[in-house]
C-alpha cells in the first residue's frame, strides 16, 4: 500500500515549472515575428526563462534527496522534471541559433509550429497540478499526443519548402537546424505526457 503526504510540494514545484513553459513559448512566436534586429533582446529574455527552469528542477532534485516519502515513485518525480527541462532547452537553442544564425525571415510555417507549441505548453502548464489526480489526466496526455503529430506534418511542410530548388544551401541548412529545435521540443512534451500516462498506469 503506498502511503501519499498530505504536502503539495512536489506538486507545486512541478506546476511552477510547466507555467515557465508558457512563458518561453510565448517568447518563441514573438521572436519567430520579429525583425532579426530585436532576436536578441527576446533570446535573452528567453534564456532567463530557461535558467529559471534550470533552478525549478535543482530545487525538486534536492527536495527528492531530502524527502523520505514521495507522492508518486522518484524516478517518476524526476523524469517529468527532466522533460520540462528538455522543452527549454530545446527552445532556448532554437532562440540563440535564430541570433547566431542571423536567420532571416523564417519559412513558411514555422508560425503555426510555434502555436502547436504554445498549445502543448497550456495543456501541460493546466495539467500539472492535477498529478494529485494523476488517473484523471488521459485527456492530457492523448492531445498532446495529437499535438506532437500535427508538429510533425508541419514541419515536413517546413522542409519541404526549405529544399525547393534555389535557395541558397547554407541558409536552407541553419534555418532547418532552428526549425527541428521547435520539432524537438514537441517531440519533449509527448515525453513528458508520456511520463504522466506511465504516473497514470502505476498509480491506478
Amino acid at each position: 500500500m503506498r502511503f501519499t503526504p498530505r504536502g503539495t510540494r512536489f506538486f507545486d514545484l512541478l506546476a511552477d515549472a510547466a507555467k515557465n513553459l508558457v512563458t518561453a513559448t510565448a517568447l518563441l512566436g514573438d521572436l519567430v515575428a520579429a525583425d532579426p534586429a530585436g532576436r536578441e533582446s527576446i533570446a535573452k529574455r528567453l534564456h532567463e526563462v530557461e535558467h529559471q527552469g534550470d533552478e525549478l528542477t535543482h530545487t525538486i532534485m534536492v527536495e527528492l534527496n531530502s524527502s523520505f516519502v514521495t507522492p508518486f515513485d522518484r524516478e517518476d518525480i524526476q523524469a517529468l522534471a527532466a522533460k520540462i527541462d528538455d522543452v527549454l532547452d530545446f527552445m532556448d537553442t532554437a532562440a540563440d541559433l535564430a541570433v547566431l544564425y542571423r536567420i532571416g525571415t523564417f519559412p513558411p510555417g514555422t508560425d503555426v509550429l510555434v502555436r502547436v507549441l504554445c498549445r502543448a505548453a497550456e495543456l501541460t502548464a493546466s495539467s500539472m497540478p492535477g498529478l494529485a489526480k494523476v488517473g484523471e489526466l488521459e485527456p492530457f496526455w492523448i492531445e498532446i499526443n495529437e499535438l506532437e503529430n500535427e508538429a510533425d506534418r508541419v514541419y515536413r511542410r517546413i522542409l519541404a519548402h526549405l529544399f525547393e530548388p534555389g535557395g541558397d544551401a547554407l541558409e536552407v541548412l541553419k534555418t532547418k537546424e532552428v526549425v527541428e529545435q521547435f520539432e524537438l521540443a514537441a517531440d519533449a512534451f509527448e515525453h513528458l505526457a508520456d511520463v504522466v500516462q506511465t504516473i497514470a498506469v502505476k498509480e491506478s
